[in-house]
C-alpha cells in the first residue's frame, strides 16, 4: 500500500504543479502586471546617524525607480505614496567619506523592483564640535563733529559655535560691528553675528547660538559743541496781493563751538540768520545766508545755510455784470433774438491780475454755426485772455437764441 501510494506522489505534485500554473495564468490575464517608472520623486531619508558626527557634504537628496507590479497594484503605489521609500542607513559608520547603498522599501504586495538610481551616495561624516567664543565688539565710522562715543555695551559675551570640527577650528573669532557714522544721540540695535576666520573671511556652514545680539552705544556731545537750531531772520513786507506759504532754513540745525564752555551754553538753544529782506518778493527764493554768532562761537562745518522762501499769489474773484453775448456763426439771411442779452460772469484768480483785467480782455458768445431757423437754449462760452484767471459761473447759464429768416449763405 505504501510503495502504491510513493508511486502516486509525482502525479499529485504534478497535479498541484499545473493548477497553481492556471490559477497564476487567470490571475495574470485578469489582473496583468505592469513595468512603469514611479512618477512621483523619492526622497533618499538618512538615518542611524551618530549626532556625534555632522554631515559636512550633501548627498543625493531624490531617486528614481521602475516598479514591476498588477494594475491593481499600481493603483495603490500611486494612492499611498508613503509606501514607498528610499533610505541610506549611516549606522556603525566612522569619520571619513563613505559609499553607502539606497535601500529600497515599498508596503505593497507584489511589486518587484526593476531598477532604481542613484544606487548609492556618496557621504563625508566628521566629529561634531562645540566651542564658546567670547563675542568681539568692533565699531566702525565716527560720530558727528562735536560728539563723542562712549565704550559700547552687549547684552551676552559668549556666543556657541557649532558644526564640523574643521570648520569650527578655522573660527578666530566672533564679532559684532555697530557703525557709529555721524551718530549725534544714543544707539540700540541688534546686530548679527559673524564668525571669521585667522584672515578675517567669513566662516560659513556653522551654527551660532544666538546668532545676534542687542549693542548699546551712549553718545554724548564733548565740552564747548552744542547742537542749536536754525531761526531764520526776515524783514520788510512782499509784494502787495502775494502771501508767504514757508520759510525754511537746511540744515535745520547746526553744531556750535566755543573754546569757553560758558558762551555756548549761554545760547537760547537757536542761532538766528543775517536778516533777510523781503521787500517786493513776488516769487520763490532759494538763498544761501550767514548767521549771526556772538563772539567767540563759530559754527563747525558749512558757514552758511540755505534759505526756502515760498510766495503765492492771493486769490480772490470778481463778477463782470452786465457783459454783452456776441452771437457767432449765424447764416447768411438769418436774423437773430437774444434773451437775455447780458449775463454776469465771476471770474477767479490772483489779485494782481485781477486788478489789471480790462472789458476787452473778457468775451462771451454763443456759437450758432449750422443752425437751422428755430429757438434754442445754449450755454455760452467765455474767452478770457490771461489764462492765470478762471471763470467759476455764469448767471444765467443758458440763454435762449431765437434765429429767423431763410439761410442764404454761411459766415465764416
Amino acid at each position: 500500500m505504501l510503495h502504491k501510494l510513493t508511486g502516486y506522489l509525482p502525479t499529485f505534485f504534478l497535479a498541484i504543479a499545473l493548477s497553481l500554473a492556471v490559477w497564476i495564468l487567470a490571475i495574470t490575464a485578469e489582473d496583468p502586471a505592469e513595468v512603469r517608472a514611479y512618477p512621483y520623486p523619492i526622497s533618499i531619508e538618512i538615518i542611524g546617524q551618530d549626532p556625534s558626527f555632522i554631515l559636512t557634504n550633501s548627498p543625493a537628496k531624490q531617486l528614481t525607480i521602475n516598479l514591476r507590479a498588477p494594475k491593481s497594484v499600481w493603483t495603490n503605489l500611486l494612492t499611498d505614496r508613503a509606501s514607498v521609500r528610499a533610505v541610506v542607513d549611516l549606522s556603525e559608520l566612522s569619520s571619513g567619506p563613505h559609499i553607502v547603498p539606497v535601500q529600497v522599501q515599498i508596503a505593497q504586495r507584489p511589486v518587484e523592483v526593476v531598477g532604481f538610481s542613484p544606487s548609492s551616495v556618496d557621504v563625508t561624516l566628521e566629529p561634531l564640535l562645540n566651542k564658546t567664543f567670547t563675542i568681539k565688539l568692533e565699531t566702525t565710522g565716527d560720530p558727528a563733529v562735536g560728539y563723542m562715543s562712549e565704550p559700547p555695551e552687549i547684552n551676552r559675551g559668549t556666543v556657541n559655535v557649532s558644526g564640523s570640527e574643521t570648520l569650527v577650528k578655522r573660527v578666530h573669532v566672533v564679532r559684532a560691528i555697530i557703525d557709529l557714522e555721524q551718530a549725534r544721540e544714543n544707539i540700540q540695535r541688534t546686530v548679527l553675528l559673524q564668525a571669521v576666520d585667522i584672515n578675517d573671511l567669513p566662516v560659513s556652514g556653522i551654527t551660532l547660538n544666538p546668532d545676534r545680539v542687542v549693542v548699546e552705544q551712549k553718545i554724548t556731545q564733548r565740552g564747548g559743541y552744542r547742537n542749536v537750531v536754525v531761526k531764520v531772520n526776515t524783514n520788510g513786507n512782499i509784494a502787495s496781493g502775494y502771501r508767504l506759504t514757508n520759510i525754511t532754513a537746511y540744515p535745520p540745525s547746526v553744531t556750535v563751538f566755543s573754546a569757553d564752555p560758558k558762551l555756548v551754553d549761554n545760547l537760547p538753544g537757536y542761532v538766528e540768520t543775517a536778516p533777510i529782506n523781503l521787500a517786493g518778493l513776488y516769487d520763490d527764493e532759494d538763498m544761501r545766508v550767514s548767521l549771526s554768532l556772538p563772539s567767540g562761537v563759530s559754527i563747525v562745518g558749512d558757514q552758511t545755510v540755505n534759505v526756502q522762501i515760498g510766495i503765492s499769489t492771493i486769490e480772490s474773484s470778481i463778477t463782470l455784470n452786465y457783459t454783452n453775448v456776441e452771437i457767432v456763426g449765424v447764416g447768411l439771411g438769418l436774423t437773430t433774438k437774444v434773451s437775455p442779452e447780458t449775463v454776469d460772469v465771476i471770474l477767479s484768480g490772483p489779485i494782481p491780475l485781477l486788478d489789471t483785467l480790462k472789458p476787452g480782455d473778457v468775451r462771451v458768445y454763443v456759437d450758432m454755426s449750422d443752425d437751422e431757423p428755430g429757438t434754442y437754449q445754449r450755454a455760452p462760452q467765455v474767452e478770457i485772455s490771461i489764462p492765470e484767471i478762471r471763470v467759476q459761473s455764469i448767471l444765467p447759464g443758458t440763454i435762449e437764441v431765437t434765429l429767423t429768416g431763410k439761410i442764404t449763405g454761411q459766415n465764416k
